[in-house]
């Protein structure tokens, strides 16, 4: 037995298998935000410069970015990991299967099953002399299956978080401001699509309806008020830990999480719990904010819900559904300026006065939060 472990430690450090919680947790984890970031969320960035007039081919550009999310991921992950060329270009298919398959839990879908695809890929790698056919098929044909037969499931799992968001939308607005901005947030950060989330629950007071053309009734001021506590929620994210991490990244940190994605602070995360407590907390004070005080209420599309300061698409959403011919009173200054407040200034202000606490505390050292 100790023959057989000591022979299989070999192999495994012959093919660079390691399984540790930096490699996994880390180093793919880091490299999958970036392959969101040179997919998904650029293609958003492009999608809000196509709603200017006569830009629309930004539009359409954004569209095929965000359309090889799952690929770029999977492409990233295998790229960390160290796969040879074969098992790194076999990823776009395992990719494209686990995010589609995995629909509102698709990038989570995508960092295990990649993990795994990749591993197994990289331990037939040039072990035959039809390395050029084995290689692809094992690694294809092992992503494959668990995307059937895992990534629905932790698609499922995630619609519970949707599920209990859509509970969330019935309580009272100061609890639910709190409730949904919260999980909105941590979901933006996460390796899910909060954006996907509220897609599916319809956090958005924008009328829907079915094949028939029938409107469908809904409590459209309850989920209108809950959609913009999910903008609240998704900016504090992003704006906090750009904000806050300001002294270790600068200005290139500043507008990748700030107009890109939080997501790159996972990995940071995983190393130190600590750093995600200050944009939680202020997730959980510009939630209630928006639905007590300035009553921001999201009549644009439910999926800008979750995109938060990702292409300024969260507070231009907004703005469009208040001009779009359902929302229902007038928009005045104090709407304008409550939308500043709740998505950039609050956010930021509590980022610096937090982070500084955090820091002096201890909780947050010196590159903690470093990309």
């Amino acid at each position: 037995m100790k023959k057989l472990f000591l022979s299989i430690g070999t192999f495994m450090k012959r093919k660079d298998i390691e399984i540790s919680a930096k490699r996994y947790g880390i180093d793919a984890m880091g490299a999958m935000a970036l392959g969101l970031f040179g997919s998904l969320l650029i293609g958003t960035i492009f999608k809000a410069i196509g709603m200017i007039p006569n830009l629309e081919i930004f539009d359409q550009i954004g569209g095929y970015a965000q359309s090889v999310a799952g690929p770029a991921m999977a492409v990233g992950i295998a790229y960390a990991l160290k796969a040879p060329p074969l098992v790194l270009y076999s990823m776009l298919a395992v990719g494209y299967a686990a995010n589609a398959l995995g629909k509102a839990g698709g990038p989570l879908a995508v960092l295990f099953i990649a993990i795994i695809a990749t591993e197994i890929g990289k331990a037939v790698s040039k072990e035959t002399k039809v390395d050029i056919l084995v290689t692809p098929f094992v690694t294809v044909f092992s992503g494959g299956i668990l995307s059937i037969l895992i990534a629905p499931f932790i698609g499922v799992l995630v619609g519970y978080v949707g599920n209990f968001i859509g509970w969330a939308t019935l309580q009272h607005p100061f609890i639910m401001g709190i409730i949904v901005s919260v999980i909105i947030g941590v979901a933006l950060t996460l390796p899910i699509s909060s954006a996907a989330i509220c897609a599916a629950i319809g956090l958005s007071g924008m009328a829907i309806f079915d094949a028939a053309g029938v409107l469908i009734e809904r409590n459209y001021e309850g989920l209108a008020l809950a959609g913009g506590a999910a903008v609240a929620g998704c900016c504090a994210q992003m704006v906090g830990f750009a904000v806050m991490s300001y002294r270790e990244n600068k200005v290139g940190g500043l507008v990748s999480q700030g107009i890109g994605t939080s997501m790159l602070q996972m990995p940071n995360i995983v190393k130190n719990p600590k750093i995600w407590i200050p944009p939680i907390i202020i997730s959980a004070i510009t939630g209630p904010l928006s639905t007590c005080v300035f009553k921001i209420e999201m009549y644009g599309a439910a999926i800008n819900s979750g995109m938060g300061t990702c292409g300024l698409l969260g507070p231009i959403s907004v703005i469009l559904g208040w001009f779009g011919g359902e929302y229902t009173r007038t928009v005045g200054a104090f709407d304008w300026i409550g939308l500043a407040l709740i998505c950039f200034v609050i956010p930021a202000v509590l980022a610096i006065l937090l982070g500084a606490l955090f820091r002096r505390i201890g909780f947050i050292k010196e590159n903690d939060l470093k990309l």
